[in-house]
């Protein structure tokens, strides 16, 4: 039991999960008075080389004094840190507070000095640099903002884990000994090294499930049925080259083999190495299977089993155990509850999953949260279903389950540098770190199409077994912020599978611009409105006639492709009377020798009742999205010149997706050309401007005094006006008037004409209510306002009424920034008015917002065109409201204290504009988890 030392509890929010760079776990926790014995072994099993590069000096055993010192700590001025794998100790890291002259000191001193150990078996796993990432933020949470290490020179791997940190240094040599200092606040260099170590950790850890040398599936019956056994085939008839086991506890010990597959009684009784282990028992039984499975050294489980937290409160505490316990051992699961992975490599060729059949190897990879969900995208990839034409292969799939351990966000990290992979389509029902989500989605989408669907998005309440954390953003704003990081949302099935389609198969349009052609006059006019709604620019359709061949379907496609101003080109077809296959055969090897001519277009084609055309215009391979031409014909990079590894070249730009749909074709062309444009975009950012009358230390040292009067406020009006003001954001002026004669005396200070509005919370910004009288020229037109809002809505202390002077008549806006607990800072805006929340009629991006940024948020709304000059009337100053934007996310980004800020109205004229109202939410930030150490979610 973990006990506390000398001065302070026992900080159990210190110990994490951590995964390590070959991908296996180990746990890091606080160093306390029961370690003494741990630490004794630990040592003996360190080599005495690196003993000496620790100690200086051969050191060959701990002193009772030694191991005193090392386990006992006051978790302030001395902190002590291990990370265990199997409850034992593979590394231990430890720092005391240093003054001035190198002695121990306490709290003012901010300095503290470093040293670390690993055992020479887990050196090069990357313990140390995790290990430095947490005690550093153990350090900076004690106060202390700089670490120093004293190092042998010839200790080359620990001076390479301080100088690869990120941190900002100060490297010197004395008396044949290395020193280096360094800061603790992350840098922008930091965080960068720490988001790649992650990356490749994450990556890695799923690439030993997906790609196991050898499995063993716990739990095989030992008659014909039954999930471990069905598996036990899956894996057989798949052709998997790699080892395989049958594992039973009940089968006779004289039973060597099942199906053909070498049989044990036990993991334990395995000879060799096991990979991967699918669990297949009952929960009751998994926790001995997990022990087996740890102390055999198997890298990762898939848990298949279910009763977990789908089964209620009981079940969630023995899925907690569950990833305790596996990741005690350095494994990771896939599940519980789980319907299997896939990987159709040739090199693997695992389907340790209940799909009775193996998907066609291909580009596409999949990630399935539900099982049931999972089946289906399987089968309509597979083959003909749903009404999608076209076989289109799997790279891999993963059905996660509860998802205790693995997420999709660990799947992301492994796609993208997965060269097996062109697209990846995820299903999801909850997100459990958005932030870290929209993070890692932006990065894959600069590189591949990254298309998603989520479920029970408008239950309120995540799916039994989905530990997420909790966001106070409707279903709405978190879609929009996606879409900001690249993911192509959509809201179906259906829709994921038809967009997924078009991007493996075909090139990214440069454009909105689609030409159409067939035979069929009213189906051209059924996929014109189609592109219409959704916002394409179509050509007027080219009618072919019912009479037009393969050759002439062949010669207008190819003048639609060699055509400037045509982007993309939807073809329809209806069937030909009796010509049957061979007619439908030729027309498809029309349409593909057209198509392989400019393979830089993308062509869709809407069918009906023309299976045999869609069979035909089938491929084997599936391609990989290729950037378009750029607006003046200039090839557009595929992605940022940050790149992942290499992408297989397509194997034939020419494979033709078909649709059953006008609809449901454009659609998924609609979702390709956004993609495309965002792609044009992201490869050049946006910058975050600087603003020269910014007071950043003022505005800090205003917040922390107001804070230091309680943990959350709402600041009042004047001293909102003063926050806003140093940051640029001038509110305009409104004085009290509690009653007739203060308003006007307000007025005069003022000056006319005035506004006189009710700032009751049921009448604020409500000027439809009649809450609000404006251009009151004088003192009479003053006094009979007043008089009329008190009789309407009561008495002055309930309407709260006010006196301002009237701004230039413009478009009334809002502007809102929120941080939320699970997404971060995120900015809105939106036209002011009943209209547009009853619309929902919002825009959002991310914090910070770049110049960029700014401009495409105004534009996002669908009431847009009100602020650009709809109707003749007289466009808005654009630019102003783009810098007001810019200079709120500055606000916030650099005050993260700053939780709420609301601007309404904000009336936008011609030139310039005027923030009538304003309030300004203040309270202690919430944890930046993505500023810390890298820790797996804590179970």
């Amino acid at each position: 039991m973990q006990t506390s030392s000398d001065r302070h509890e026992y900080p159990a929010h210190w110990e994490a999960d951590v995964v390590l760079r070959d991908g296996g776990t180990a746990r890091v926790r606080p160093i306390t008075v029961d370690d003494a014995e741990r630490l004794v072994s630990f040592y003996e099993q360190v080599s005495d080389e690196s003993k000496y590069y620790r100690f200086f000096a051969p050191y060959p055993r701990l002193s009772a004094k030694d191991v005193h010192r090392f386990t006992h700590h006051d978790f302030v001025d001395r902190v002590g840190l291990a990370a265990t794998i199997g409850g034992e100790f593979i590394a231990t890291v430890r720092y005391d507070r240093i003054g001035t002259g190198g002695t121990a000191a306490s709290a003012p001193a901010d300095e503290a000095e470093v040293a670390f150990l690993v055992q020479d078996a887990h050196q090069g796993r990357g313990v140390a640099s995790a290990l430095l990432e947490h005690i550093a933020a153990v350090a900076r949470e004690r106060g202390i903002r700089r670490f120093a290490a004293e190092v042998l020179p010839a200790n080359n791997k620990m001076i390479k884990v301080f100088m690869d940190a990120g941190y900002t240094q100060k490297r010197s040599f004395e008396d044949g000994v290395v020193r280096l200092e360094f800061g603790l606040e992350p840098t922008d260099r930091s965080l960068a090294v720490q988001y790649a170590r992650e990356h490749r950790a994450e990556a890695r850890s799923v690439q030993r499930l997906l790609q196991p040398g050898s499995v063993a599936v716990v739990g095989t019956g030992r008659t014909p049925g039954g999930v471990g056994r069905s598996i036990l085939g899956n894996i057989r008839d798949a052709g998997y080259p790699g080892r395989l086991y049958a594992v039973n506890s009940a089968f006779p010990e004289e039973q060597k083999e099942l199906d053909g597959v070498p049989a044990c009684r036990s993991v334990r009784d395995i000879e060799g190495h096991v990979d991967l282990a699918v669990v297949t028992v009952p929960a009751a039984h998994v926790p001995g299977v997990v022990t087996e499975c740890g102390e055999h050294g198997v890298q990762g489980l898939v848990v298949i089993s279910a009763g977990y937290a789908d089964s209620g409160p009981e079940g969630r505490e023995r899925q907690r155990a569950l990833v305790r316990q596996a990741r005690s051992y350095g494994m990771r699961i896939i599940g519980p509850n789980a319907f299997g992975i896939i990987n159709t490599s040739p090199d693997v060729r695992l389907n340790a999953s209940l799909a009775p059949e193996m998907p066609r190897p291909g580009r596409i990879g999949l990630f399935a949260q539900s099982g049931a969900i999972g089946i289906a995208l399987l089968s309509r990839l597979h083959r003909r279903g749903g009404g999608v034409t076209g076989h289109t292969g799997v790279s891999t799939f993963v059905s996660s389950g509860n998802r205790a351990d693995v997420s999709g966000n660990d799947v992301l990290q492994y796609w993208y540098d997965d060269p097996e992979t062109d697209v990846a389509l995820m299903y999801l029902e909850s997100i459990g770190n958005p932030r870290k989500f929209t993070r890692l989605a932006r990065r894959t989408a600069a590189a591949k199409p990254l298309v998603v669907v989520q479920g029970a998005r408008h239950g309120g309440v995540a799916p039994q077994g989905h530990a997420v954390r909790a966001t106070r953003l409707p279903h709405a704003t978190v879609s929009a912020l996606l879409r900001q990081a690249g993911v192509i949302r959509v809201d179906t099935i259906t829709d994921l599978v038809d967009a997924g389609l078009l991007l493996a198969r075909q090139p990214l349009p440069a454009g909105p611009r689609v030409a159409i052609l067939g035979n069929s006059e009213s189906l051209g006019l059924l996929t014109y409105d189609a592109c219409l709604s959704e916002d394409l620019r179509p050509q007027p359709p080219l009618d072919l006639t019912t009479a037009a061949s393969a050759d002439d379907f062949h010669a207008a496609l190819s003048r639609a492709l060699a055509d400037d101003t045509c982007d993309a080109v939807v073809v329809t077809a209806i069937p030909t009377v009796g010509e049957g296959a061979a007619g439908d055969s030729a027309l498809a090897e029309a349409l593909r020798s057209a198509a392989a001519a400019v393979p830089t277009k993308p062509v869709l084609v809407v069918h009906v009742e023309l299976g045999g055309l869609a069979e035909a215009l089938s491929a084997a391979a599936s391609t990989a999205p290729q950037a378009g031409p750029g607006p003046a014909g200039e090839a557009v990079p595929a992605a940022p010149a940050q790149q992942p590894p290499a992408v297989r070249a397509p194997e034939g730009a020419h494979l033709i997706p078909a649709y059953p749909a006008a609809e449901r074709a454009v659609r998924a062309l609609g979702e390709a050309v956004a993609y495309a444009q965002w792609r044009r975009e992201a490869a050049e950012p946006g910058k975050v401007p600087e603003y020269e009358d910014i007071d950043e230390k003022g505005a800090a040292q205003q917040i922390a005094g107001y804070l230091a009067r309680g943990q959350g406020l709402t600041l009042g009006a004047q001293e909102t006006c003063e926050l806003l003001g140093r940051y640029g954001v001038h509110v305009h002026r409104a004085l009290p008037a509690p009653s007739p004669d203060d308003a006007v005396a307000a007025a005069r200070t003022l000056g006319y004409p005035v506004a006189l509005k009710a700032t009751a919370p049921h009448l604020r910004h409500r000027a439809d209510l009649g809450g609000v009288r404006l251009d009151l020229a004088d003192e009479e037109q003053l006094r009979r306002a007043y008089a009329e809002l008190t009789e309407l809505f009561g008495k002055p202390a309930e309407l709260r009424p006010v006196v301002q002077g009237m701004a230039p008549r413009g478009v009334d806006t809002v502007v809102r920034a929120v941080i939320d607990p699970a997404a971060g800072a995120v900015l809105s805006f939106g036209l002011a008015g009943a209209a547009t929340q009853l619309l929902g009629d919002m825009a959002h991006r991310l914090i910070p917002v770049t110049d960029r940024d700014a401009t495409s948020l105004i534009r996002s709304i669908r009431t847009a065109p009100l602020l650009f000059g709809w109707r003749g009337s007289a466009p808005v100053d654009a630019a102003a409201l783009e810098e007001l934007l810019l200079r709120v996310s500055r606000l916030v980004d650099d005050h993260p204290e700053v939780v709420a800020v609301t601007l309404e109205p904000v009336v936008v004229a011609p030139h310039g504009l005027s923030v009538l109202g304003a309030s300004v939410r203040l309270a202690p930030p919430p944890a930046r988890d993505d500023l810390g150490p890298r820790t797996l979610p804590a179970y």
